[in-house]
């Protein structure tokens, strides 16, 4: 099931449900951590989140990430060709780069990528419990890179039987197959879950097969994710978390001697490893949840050349690493007020060189940081939930920043209609490639990108709670954004210090971004089911008053699913992307593109289900990136066993 934040423009006209909709069941109440730190009804926070739940992904089966937060409203996708390609993640009109993207509460940024931004196009779906989509600034309660919002990825948790376990393959066009397997339980005191994947696929050309470009260019990815959970007492338990990915991608570069975009026979490896290990600690009868954990990560990333072109050689590599402590309080102070609080304190680390470094020198930093942060809720009437928070973090490089933020949300009508309104501040520091690298400005320290953003929205319940409406306006302004600033043809000192690099980064940019989304979603039916959302973005350069580049003014999506028995269903899946430019200067349009999909299962008996889809029904060909491809018609079937 998924709830979205937003308000039907239909309310004022919808009134009591039909007759063939009575029977649809009424929607349960959705809970979150994502919003507040801590368990939350979401009708209380004031905020703005979208809940994928792993149910509705594989009734979908979507099998990569960023497919999946397309469907959700107010978020923008760029993909460099087909799975596994450099994909690029906003929300709400935020840079890449801005948006912070957890594995169960663990940052999993990439400190080599030029903007410290997560490797999004390796992450496939395989063990996911729910996503959720925390949209506007979020940097009270997370810090750095929460600008766009929050992008938590939580993953299944024990169950209910010693042992249970799931297996599922399939195979398709484009030279595709894949395997998931799962197995998860509760053994007296702990609970543990284990899962692994393996996705392979010939591919597409990553430049634009109209182009002339014919050469496929594949993605290998493999995967594991395990967590478990030691019930030591009634009020301690220990907590082991454990992400692994390893890619392997080819993709197309600018080869001599025109040095355009074509066929070209590079490849990268990515490999990121995250762990969590956490102690938890209830104090009186559970009002006061303690929380000390340490989390790692690490990346290493790899380029290498056209062997066809050059002799094979490793012509980039990064590897970035995160250490990081955190304590978290919750202080249940009394039945209408809530006390959140916590500490925590990181080391990133940075490593790499590029070919192109007219050094031999392997470029290094390190940034350390700590944070302080605090959030107070209370209810008052049995009806307003307040919500207000701060936070202070010190950056080893560019000091100091503090960050508030503000939510109301006012139930009415029995909780039939919940009015919300929140201001935010949201801040992303400097990336350790920006800081470090060759193209590091020579004139000092960067300073960190901040933000100001708002929004007031409305829920409403439909045909007596088995629908749900909504409507967000949302409003955000970004300064001191980081740009590449280029010396082609300038004379200055800075200039004089990076010509053999050919630019530096600088803080110059400023945005703006405001706009609507809508979305519907719940039972039409007791078999029918809907989901469907509308954005319409306004993301303009506050320097030039010009449309940033790849963001389009409108988009939609729309799912629906039809299942008259347990046996089997079907369903379609429908998106929309408006016109938009590929460059800032507007000088290169990208048309509007629609995708149709349609998916199916049909259940064999209690351990079988055989599914099978078609991706872009229609067999659309618009350029999702200028330059770039995209997959067209294609077919995949499978089954999945439960044991």
């Amino acid at each position: 099931m998924r709830k979205f934040l937003l308000i039907c423009p239909l309310v004022l006209s919808c009134g009591s449900s039909p007759a063939w909709a009575e029977e649809a069941a009424a929607l349960p109440e959705t809970v979150v951590v994502t919003a507040t730190r801590s368990p939350e009804p979401l009708d209380l926070t004031g905020v703005s989140v979208s809940v994928i739940s792993g149910g509705e992904l594989q009734r979908q089966q979507i099998l990569v990430l960023s497919d999946a937060l397309a469907e959700t409203p107010g978020v923008e996708v760029n993909r460099d060709g087909g799975v596994g390609e450099t994909t690029s993640l906003g929300l709400r009109g935020s840079a890449d780069g801005q948006t912070l993207v957890l594995i169960d509460g663990v940052r999993i940024s990439d400190p080599s990528a030029p903007n410290g931004q997560a490797v999004l196009g390796d992450l496939m779906v395989n063990n996911v419990s729910r996503v959720e989509i925390l949209r506007g600034p979020q940097s009270t309660l997370y810090g750095s890179d929460a600008i766009g919002g929050v992008v938590n990825i939580l993953t299944r948790r024990g169950g209910d039987t010693p042992f249970a376990a799931n297996l599922d393959g399939e195979g398709g066009s484009y030279g595709t197959y894949r395997v998931n397997a799962a197995a998860n339980g509760t053994v007296d005191r702990i609970d543990y879950e284990i899962a692994a994947n393996y996705f392979d696929t010939t591919g597409i050309s990553a430049a634009d097969s109209r182009n002339g470009n014919t050469e496929p260019d594949g993605d290998r990815n493999f995967g594991l994710t395990g967590n478990t959970r030691f019930h030591v007492s009634n009020t301690v338990s220990i907590d082991l978390r454990a992400y692994y990915d390893d890619a392997r991608t080819q993709f197309d570069g600018y080869p001599p001697p025109t040095y355009t975009l074509r066929d070209d026979g590079e490849y990268d490896t990515d490999k990121l490893f995250a762990g969590y290990a956490g102690v938890n600690l209830a104090l009186f009868d559970g009002r006061f949840r303690n929380r000390v954990a340490f989390m790692g990560s690490s990346s290493d990333r790899k380029d290498f050349n056209d062997p066809n072109i050059l002799p094979l050689i490793e012509d980039f590599f990064g590897r970035g690493g995160a250490a990081r402590f955190e304590y978290q309080g919750v202080f249940q102070v009394n039945e209408v007020n809530i006390a959140t609080f916590g500490a925590e304190t990181e080391n990133t680390t940075l490593a790499t060189h590029s070919g192109y470094d007219s050094t031999a020198q392997i470029t290094q930093g390190h940034v350390h940081t700590s944070g302080y942060y605090g959030q107070w809720q209370t209810t008052l009437f049995q009806q307003l939930t307040l919500t207000g928070g701060a936070r202070y973090e010190d950056n080893s490089e560019f000091g100091g920043h503090a960050s508030f933020k503000l939510a109301a949300a006012e139930q009415l009508f029995g909780g039939d209609t919940t009015l919300r309104a929140n201001y935010g501040d949201g801040f992303k520091a400097p990336s350790l490639y920006e800081l470090f690298s060759q193209y590091s400005n020579p004139l000092g320290p960067l300073r960190p990108e901040t933000a100001k953003g708002w929004e007031a929205g409305m829920d409403q319940a439909l045909l007596d709670g088995h629908m749900r409406a909504s409507l967000t306006y949302f409003d955000r302004h970004t300064h001191n954004q980081i740009d590449f600033f280029s010396c082609d043809g300038v004379t200055s000192a800075a200039c004089a210090l990076r010509l053999a690099q050919g630019g530096y980064y600088y803080n110059i940019g400023r945005s703006h971004a405001s706009g609507v989304e809508a979305a519907l979603a719940g039972q039409l039916a007791d078999t029918l089911s809907v989901t469907a959302n509308y954005t319409y973005l306004s993301a303009v350069d506050g320097l030039t008053g010009t449309d940033l580049a790849r963001l389009p003014r409108d988009a939609a999506n729309a799912i629906l699913t039809w299942t008259p028995s347990q046996i089997w269903s079907v369903g379609a899946r429908f998106s929309f992307v408006g016109s938009r430019f590929d460059d800032a200067g507007q000088s290169v349009p990208l048309d509007s593109f629609t995708g149709l999909d349609m998916f199916g299962s049909f259940r064999l008996n209690d351990a079988f289900a055989l599914f099978a889809r078609v991706e872009n029904l229609l067999d659309a060909h618009e350029e999702p990136v200028h330059g770039y491809g995209r997959l067209g018609r294609a077919v995949y079937a499978g089954v999945r066993t439960e044991l």
